[in-house]
């Protein structure tokens, strides 16, 4: 048993509450998706609480076909753990089996020079709004949902026991910063000690750190890890930009493989002095030049001034966080594989990547065709690639990774 360094239990006991469903709610639970809104439910407890177990009624004899944790907070009512009539429990097994399944799928993975990894992907691991990565011997877990709280010490329990780390991080959203049924900081080390918060890994022989306390999520973005091996592949003797840099991940990886020069484009210059240090992690000869700057002012500046490189890495934030900004996010794509067109050299390599989940692959691949086609130039699309192994996708909306190569025959 893991001994934690505070008491992280919510001293509430979860109730069973019986739940029926509208006739679309009750199609998504058939068809094993892992979300009910509030709108799909018809029938609820007056006095239920998040983290209350939802058995699910079937409208037809009311047969049990499913069983989520409630969220009383949440548009997503329902988050679904199990669908189906086969008859299961609900407990520290239950979650220990799953965790040992989704370290299973990660086990390939590391069998190369890799120890950070996705150990949990939310709902495509079975845990909706949970996420888990490890960084070397840390574990860094970050809640999304109150629903977890009743049972977040069997979880981290069976967490350190799959992947033997010595040190558990937590973070929290910033809803549950502010939620009242728990008593855990942001960033707080509830298991172990942290020497440093900036923490040292690999990934794919390549030294990398993240700052698993103030980082973005976790520390780090793990998902675009076989994407950055393949572009420092790529990338000897080249001259790289990596635009929307973040904490280097491409930079690196192109500098430790023999890059001449890389321009480590981003607007945090916090983001970029972690890029600079990421690749003096490793022995390179290459120069590395960061450009603290809107990335859309920055590249149409280099064009103005005559600049290409050999290899052009675009991969952006989330533009698109609501439905309603989807159009708006497709044109911003539309904008980006333009200037990225302009900035890359004769016979060069542009990479073009997206992770808003709302902007679909086949979407996202057509805006980059058509703009391509709409250039002067010639091109291949070599390349399309989505999640790396320790994100597995249980669920449309879980793939939200896309990125795709596009060589330049002139």
């Amino acid at each position: 048993m893991t001994h934690f360094t505070k008491s992280i239990t919510s001293g509430y006991t979860p109730k069973r509450i019986a739940i029926k469903l509208k006739a679309k709610g009750e199609q998504f639970v058939l068809q094993g998706h892992p979300w009910l809104f509030s709108d799909n439910i018809t029938k609820i407890n007056d006095d239920a609480k998040s983290g209350d177990l939802a058995i699910i009624f079937g409208k037809n004899k009311n047969k049990v076909i499913g069983l989520g944790l409630y969220d009383r907070n949440s548009p997503i009512r329902i988050k679904m753990l199990h669908s189906g009539n086969t008859a299961v429990t609900i407990n520290a097994t239950f979650f220990n089996t799953k965790i040992e399944e989704a370290f299973a799928k990660r086990e390939t993975l590391l069998l190369t020079n890799t120890n950070s990894y996705r150990l949990l992907f939310g709902e495509n691991d079975g845990f909706p709004g949970l996420i888990a990565d490890v960084y070397a011997t840390v574990l860094v877990v970050k809640v999304y949902s109150e629903i977890w709280i009743p049972y977040l010490e069997s979880i981290l329990n069976s967490l350190q026991a799959v992947s033997r780390v010595e040190t558990i991080v937590i973070r929290l959203s910033r809803s549950m910063e502010q939620s009242k049924l728990h008593n855990l900081e942001n960033g707080e080390v509830v298991y172990g000690v942290l020497e440093n918060e900036v923490v040292k890994f690999v990934e794919h022989d390549v030294n990398f750190s993240a700052n698993v306390i103030k980082g973005h999520k976790t520390g780090y973005f793990l998902d675009h890890r076989a994407n950055r091996k393949q572009v420092g592949e790529l990338s000897n003797g080249k001259t790289v930009l990596d635009v929307f840099s973040y904490a280097g991940g491409f930079s690196v990886h192109a500098l430790a493989n023999g890059a001449k020069e890389v321009t480590s484009l981003d607007i945090s210059k916090q983001a970029l002095q972690m890029a600079f240090q990421n690749g003096k992690l490793n022995s390179y000869s290459g120069k590395h030049i960061t450009i603290a700057d809107d990335a859309f002012v920055a590249m149409k500046a280099m064009i103005k001034n005559k600049q290409t490189f050999d290899v052009v890495v675009i991969d952006p934030p989330s533009f698109a966080k609501q439905q309603s900004e989807i159009e708006l996010a497709k044109k911003k794509y539309a904008q980006l594989a333009q200037l990225g067109i302009k900035l890359t050299a004769k016979k060069g390599l542009l990479v073009l990547a997206s992770c808003s989940s709302r902007v679909l692959a086949q979407s996202f691949f057509d805006i980059n065709t058509q703009v391509l086609n709409e250039s002067s130039r010639t091109s291949e699309c070599i390349l399309k690639t989505h999640h790396d192994s320790d994100h597995p996708i249980g669920f449309t909306e879980g793939a939200y990774l896309k990125c795709a190569y596009y060589r330049f025959d002139i």
